[in-house]
């Protein structure tokens, strides 16, 4: 590159379109706020759907489950179509189906068991393009040095959603009837699908020399990518990270109701309560790897500390919520694990920009597809545990494991030199 074309590039970014880049994080960062808003709101309204329709605890996890399994079979389609339309096209057609879904929940829970599980199975489908579409800008808009706190903030979408979601849900059905937490969510869909229509532009891209992809697609390498073994760290990873994620976000309403007598309101309130302290924790994780990384700490060594040090901290606590005697204690140690995982968030989420910057639409198509898979048979199986033993024991102590398996394989495996 010229230095007539460096100053360029340089005067590009720093200069105009700053305020558009980070116009479309922060518009990026909303959208995974509504689409939790959208996904864990079912995490309360089970309570008195258990409660009304009778169902057992196998069958609830069904009913949490199966978003997952629609999830799970769009992603790397997503990674694809995101490559291939444009995630502005893309994700607000995404954001129009999953908010209508949302809408139709009460209506499909009324008429039957089958259709509920169909409506939950379209709206998985419907929500699968979000991290796909969102890396897609990202690689597109901006510059490797802002990649970090860019993800964090993306990711961190994920426990605000989560929080606000338990905490509103659950006043909403104690005031207004469980049926409004989706009419409400959904309406809230509809005007933010308006919102990002008129306001999200796809990326430029920039020079390869200043750290983002651009241009038109490239071909996608598939036996490249899959034969690297920083590739299946990463796929191992999204998997271990993700179990805990999902078995908390499904649970815990339960958890807490169940074990510790939390009424229906104050167990929204207080399953809130970690997703605060993860919220909180991934932007210090994001910022602090950021700078690390600015001072000239080598970029792997960031990565394995975040990702290994996030999923060994939430291991300890997982391991230890089954000691927990009083509701304050849970939520403390479960508090603990979240604020421990979010770390993560600076680990493995960047990492695929790291590797494969003109494919990372494509590389977070595939990773989320095996990080989808413990909101199918973690949340699954949870029930199925609790309904066996009578109680959330295991379940803990399964998902402290897996996260051990995950340090393990990362710490063995992982870079964050580009491979492709």
């Amino acid at each position: 590159m010229t230095t007539e074309h460096a100053a360029d590039g340089s005067a590009l970014w720093h200069g105009r379109r700053w305020a558009r880049r980070h116009k479309m994080v922060v518009l990026c960062f909303v959208a995974v706020l509504v689409c939790y808003l959208d996904r864990v709101s079912i995490s309360v309204a089970v309570v008195p759907l258990q409660a009304e329709f009778g169902w057992s605890a196998t069958r609830t996890g069904a009913v949490l489950s199966v978003f997952f399994l629609g999830y799970l079979l769009c992603q790397i389609p997503a990674g694809w179509a995101a490559r291939r339309y444009g995630a502005r096209l893309l994700l607000g057609i995404s954001l129009l189906l999953w908010s209508l879904f949302t809408l139709a929940t009460p209506l499909a829970a009324g008429f039957s068991f089958a259709a509920l599980i169909g409506v939950r199975l379209l709206m998985g489908m419907g929500e699968a393009t979000m991290f796909p579409g969102a890396y897609a800008l990202f690689a597109s808009w901006l510059p490797a040095t802002e990649r970090s706190r860019a993800v964090g903030l993306l990711f961190s979408a994920i426990p605000l959603g989560t929080l606000l979601a338990l905490v509103s849900s659950g006043w909403i059905a104690a005031h207004f009837g469980w049926p409004w937490i989706f009419y409400a969510f959904g309406l809230l869909g509809l005007l933010f699908a308006a919102v990002w229509s008129r306001e999200v532009e796809d990326g430029p891209g920039i020079n390869r020399d200043d750290g983002a992809a651009g241009g038109s697609p490239l071909p996608i390498p598939w036996q490249r990518l899959l034969v690297q073994p920083p590739v299946w760290a990463l796929i191992v990873n999204s998997f271990c990270t993700s179990w805990t994620i999902y078995v908390l976000l499904s649970w815990t309403p339960l958890y807490l109701r169940e074990q510790h007598g939390v009424s229906l309101a104050n167990a929204g309130f207080l399953s809130a309560a970690p997703w605060l302290v993860m919220f909180v924790m991934m932007n210090v994780a994001a910022w602090s790897a950021d700078s690390m990384i600015n001072r000239g700490v080598n970029v792997t060594r960031v990565r394995k500390l975040m990702q290994a040090g996030g999923l060994s901290g939430a291991a300890v606590f997982l391991l230890m919520i089954p000691c927990a005697g009083s509701m304050v204690e849970a939520t403390l140690l479960l508090c603990g694990a979240l604020g421990a995982n979010a770390f993560t968030t600076a680990g493995f989420a960047p990492n695929h920009l790291d590797l494969a910057p003109d494919h990372a639409p494509v590389l977070i198509g595939i990773t989320n597809t095996a990080g989808t898979l413990p909101g199918v048979i973690g949340v699954f199986i949870t029930g199925w545990l609790v309904d066996t033993t009578g109680g959330y024991d295991a379940a803990f102590i399964i998902a402290a494991l897996i996260s051990i398996l995950g340090s393990a394989v990362w710490l063995r495996y992982a870079t964050a030199e580009r491979i492709l």
